[in-house]
């Protein structure tokens, strides 16, 4: 594409020049030990595009050279200063001579490739490359499963995700010595002991990966590369999958044992509930003993008059307290009197008699402070200027009733 389209595609979806240098830095610890080996340390780099990686591989040392086929990006490489070309990466390889350079990549340029292109692209860069050389093959990572679906065809110029095992056994079929897979890019925060979630098993496994792969040389040259082929780069699906699913197995595993803890406890409150009512029942048991003895015994049978007797007084005693008793008393004595009194009328023997009974009494009559009238044989008794005062209040009460009985008589 020689329109600016491409170019102006990657700016936009590739990320900002800053962020992609910040990326490659992942390959430092290959490189500073490849700059010491050869001096001066001579690089070509397949597939250039903006020359981000010709410049930090101008920081560290080398003599970089850089070949792409897109003319908007070679521009921009020579406004940098970057020394690139316009060139076929096969071809170039090809015009190389053996044993010619420290260090052959290729960026995120195998996916535009055929496959066969690949597996020459491969064994021409073993054949260039100097005894303890490096080559660098970046693409997209298709175990991703959220690139290998979608992200991996937002560029109109791939062809097919290169997983990689394939690449990797490429350079192992080719005749590299060793090699290891740089799983990059992932999210940084994703590395620790953060939980997982389903979709970052989906989406956040590493989205690039590279096999960085040395040619043979002496195991004292070799030895120098020995820790950056050792680490262990990057997420792959496989270990997300198992801290997710690792995280679900504890998190299962704690539920049953908070299950576990509180079928514990409740069976432990049960088996004290059923203490409990065994001793309840127990004790009930010897209070109704307790209460049979009494109710058998003798003197329960001989004491019942006066439990009879004593709950009759605790009646009244009670009734007295309520007032009951005093106000029936009253009614009672008030209803005896009227029948008392209407009985005196009806009798003239009885009335005689009565008048006999006062008659009889001359302290009364003194203290009575009234007029004691005689006329043959009837007594009248009239009212006094004033209430007896040495009369308690039943007495003053029955004075009275005897009094108007004495008065209607008269009269």
């Amino acid at each position: 594409m020689n329109d600016l389209f491409y170019k102006a595609y990657e700016d936009r979806h590739r990320g900002s020049r800053e962020l992609i240098l910040s990326r490659l830095r992942a390959y430092i610890p290959f490189l500073k030990p490849l700059a010491a080996l050869y001096q001066p340390a001579d690089a070509i780099d397949l597939g250039c595009g903006r020359g981000e990686w010709l410049e930090l591989l101008g920081k560290a040392g080398f003599e970089a050279t850089g070949a792409d086929l897109d003319e908007g990006m070679l521009a921009e490489c020579r406004a940098r200063g970057l020394n690139a070309q316009r060139a076929d990466a096969l071809d170039v390889l090809r015009a190389m001579p053996d044993n010619s350079k420290a260090l052959v990549s290729a960026f995120h340029v195998v996916e535009h490739m055929p496959f066969n292109e690949v597996r020459l692209l491969v064994q021409e860069g073993l054949r260039v490359l100097k005894p303890g050389g490096l080559l660098i093959l970046e693409t997209p990572n298709s175990e991703n499963l959220m690139v290998g679906a979608y992200e991996f065809y937002k560029d109109p110029s791939h062809t097919r995700p290169v997983p990689w095992e394939l690449l990797q056994f490429v350079v192992e079929h080719a005749g590299f010595q060793r090699n290891v897979i740089m799983r990059l890019q992932e999210r940084p925060e994703l590395r620790s002991g953060l939980n997982i979630r389903l979709i970052n098993v989906l989406k956040d496994v590493s989205p690039d990966y590279a096999v960085v792969a040395q040619k043979n040389a002496g195991s004292e040259t070799l030895s120098v590369f020995d820790h950056a082929f050792s680490f262990n780069y990057g997420l792959s699906l496989e270990s997300l999958a198992q801290r997710y699913d690792s995280q679900i197995n504890n998190r299962i595993a704690e539920a049953k044992l908070a299950v576990e803890r509180t079928d514990a406890r409740q069976a432990q409150d049960l088996q004290q509930a059923y203490g409990r009512i065994a001793q309840l029942e127990e004790r009930l048991a010897r209070l109704e003993g307790q209460v049979h003895a009494v109710f058998s015994s003798r003197s329960w049978r001989v004491t019942a008059p006066l439990r009879f007797v004593v709950s009759g007084l605790v009646r009244i005693k009670t009734a007295v307290r309520a007032s009951r008793f005093v106000s029936g008393s009253k009614r009672r004595i008030k209803s005896g009197l009227r029948r008392l009194g209407q009985t005196v009328q009806r009798q003239p023997h009885l009335r005689q008699a009565a008048l006999d009974i006062l008659n009889r009494m001359p302290g009364l009559k003194r203290r009575l402070h009234g007029i004691v009238y005689a006329a043959g044989d009837t007594t009248v008794v009239t009212q006094t200027e004033r209430e007896p005062e040495y009369l308690g209040p039943r007495a003053t009460q029955i004075y009275t009733e005897l009094r108007k009985i004495m008065g209607r008589e008269t009269s």
